[in-house]
């Protein structure tokens, strides 16, 4: 009895211990991001800094860890905060230049191109713009190349040998497991389940590959051409000749402007601010710029809408577009009379057809209301394209990857790896024939088989409608340039599912206009969470960093697997056909 009194009393003492530290930790917690409010100064004679290996995501995003456990503000900058930061600073007295950490892009190539469009317009504020890079990777030069000088380390390293596309198949590793994927589709090009069901593409997809990757490559060699004053076929040429292996041949072909250390290019720095010896340059993250210069009105006209990731049903999904929260946003923004219009930025590769529906129905009825434009971002494909073609109009880049209009449904027999990987067997009743269809413990039956396809092909129709009454084109029309087929913002464009080709601020110049606001205030949706909702959110965002780290460039397979898994539910969807990765 002793011994147990002993052990409950250091146990409570030990509790209580813990509650009091964790109180006092939160305490130190909520502290720290009170005070994270505090006005940051820019300050004079500053060079802002852009870390192009940081990716940015749709929407600002808080973290209030960081503001814990460093100096750095809790707010990222969006994409479009970041366009609007650049284009401040260009007329920002206290700010004399941009430096572009050129290590790597962590960004899509639509929102790329978004970034660079404003550095160039900064230039002509002749204010200076300078990038440096130890390793330059081509999607980095994309954007590096907009600088005025663009510097490499001497002994770095430079990627420009074209573009490619690598895609993992695991028809063979379902068949080593005895796992049956049941695939039904409507679209030649509909190719979201050739991993599952080939070994290697299809004719169909790799004409459709082919095109929209010449495409993006040819707006790359383009945008180059411009910056570097070197025609496209000459870019191509030292491409496909290998002549850019060394940071020496960079050099040599004009593509940087010099071989520098890190110390040479801060001397050069200072020098154009019109410094010395120790006197140190006023660097201000994008970060930093960004928390001294607000950019949100808490109330405005024009509501800007993001909507980007997967497209799911329900409700809290986590870096996903849920069906339920959007619809409940749209119809706050469709009934809120200050709202005049609405910009509905879409940056997804499609998802769940029914949540596509959902969401499309409530943007119609909003449509009816006030003006809504679409802007799209690196994909706005499939479920993404059936979001956005009731639209007044749609802007997307040149290469952005859109349309995508078709329809699939996976349901996986898994009755051989039961059976005979892990001697698992099934058996049951039911009441009527197709009671327990779409188990995954035994295969389809034919009448089985048909009812699925059947479902597929009724969403497909239902899909090509939508984009028919939306686009006001004919049925024969987009029976032609559906089929599941890929397209590029150019190409869309030709063909009519896009308007016009532009970004965030084209699409707000847009809403405005057709909704006649001489002075437009944006107000950004979905609201920011609260401040204990954003910490518990970065704790579980620190999980994935460090899995990501954790898995390397195997993190790209582990997301693959991941998301075909999910796939895997017999719930129809409209999905881009596969996790791209552009090297």
């Amino acid at each position: 009895m002793r011994s147990f009194l002993k052990f409950f009393l250091a146990s409570f003492v030990a509790l209580i211990v813990f509650s009091i530290l964790a109180f006092f930790f939160m305490l130190m917690v909520f502290a720290r991001l009170a005070s994270s409010g505090d006005k940051v100064v820019t300050g004079s004679n500053a060079v802002v800094v852009v870390d192009l290996s940081q990716g940015l995501r749709e929407q600002r995003v808080e973290d209030p860890l960081r503001t814990f456990l460093s100096d750095d503000p809790s707010q990222e900058p969006g994409l479009f905060d970041a366009v609007r930061l650049i284009r401040k600073a260009a007329t920002d007295d206290n700010v004399k230049g941009l430096y572009l950490k050129a290590d790597g892009n962590g960004n899509g190539y639509a929102s790329s191109e978004e970034i660079r469009r404003a550095i160039v317009e900064f230039r002509k504020s002749k204010k200076f713009v300078y990038a440096y890079a130890e390793t330059l990777t081509q999607n980095a030069y994309y954007l590096a190349s907009a600088a005025d000088k663009v510097y490499l380390h001497p002994k770095g390293f430079i990627d420009f040998a074209g573009f490619s596309i690598t895609m993992m198949y695991l028809k063979g590793t379902l068949e080593k497991l005895e796992i049956q994927p049941q695939i039904f589709y409507n679209g030649k090009f509909k190719s979201a389940t050739e991993p599952l069901r080939e070994t290697k593409m299809t004719e169909a997809n790799r004409i459709q590959t082919t095109a929209f990757l010449g495409d993006l490559y040819a707006d790359f060699l383009l945008r180059i051409s411009e910056a570097r004053k070197i025609d496209t076929a000459t870019l191509h040429r030292y491409a496909n000749e290998g002549l850019i292996m060394e940071p020496s041949d960079a050099d040599k072909y004009k593509l940087v402007d010099g071989l520098k250390y890190n110390d040479q290019v801060m001397d050069e720095i200072k020098r154009s601010l019109g410094l010395s010896g120790d006197e140190k340059v006023n660097f201000v993250s994008l970060n930093r710029y960004f928390s001294a210069n607000p950019l949100y009105e808490s109330s405005g006209n024009v509501a800007l809408i993001y909507a980007d990731g997967d497209i799911v049903s329900g409700s809290n999904g986590e870096d996903q577009i849920a069906s339920e929260d959007y619809v409940k946003v749209i119809r706050e923004v469709r009934q809120d009379k200050d709202i005049k219009a609405i910009v509905f930025r879409v940056n997804s590769p499609g998802g769940s057809a029914l949540a596509s529906e959902s969401i499309w129905r409530e943007l119609s009825l909003a449509r009816k209301t006030k003006p809504v434009v679409v802007s799209m971002g690196n994909y706005a494909a499939s479920g993404g394209y059936y979001i956005s073609c009731m639209a007044d109009s749609i802007f997307a880049e040149p290469n952005t990857l859109t349309g995508s209009i078709g329809v699939f449904a996976i349901v996986p027999n898994m009755q051989g790896f039961f059976n005979n990987k892990l001697g698992i067997t099934f058996d049951g009743v039911k009441t009527g024939e197709f009671a327990d269809a779409g188990n995954t413990t035994r295969p389809l039956t034919d009448k089985e088989k048909a009812l699925f396809q059947r479902s597929v092909d009724t969403i497909y129709a239902t899909f090509k409608q939508r984009v028919v009454d939306g686009r006001k084109l004919s049925q024969a029309v987009v029976d032609s340039i559906s089929q599941g087929r890929v397209w590029t913002g150019v190409q869309a464009q030709k063909m009519g599912l896009v308007d016009r080709l532009g970004g965030i601020q084209s699409a707000v110049d847009c809403a405005a206009k057709m909704a006649n606001i001489p002075e437009v205030k944006i107000s950004a949706y979905p609201r920011p969470k609260n401040t204990l909702d954003r910490f518990m959110k970065s704790i579980g965002g620190t999980k994935a960093g460090m899995l990501k780290e954790e898995l390397g460039a195997d993190y790209a397979f582990y997301q693959t697997v991941k998301k075909l898994r999910a796939l895997s539910t017999g719930e129809v969807q409209a999905k881009l056909p596969y996790s791209m990765v552009i090297e």
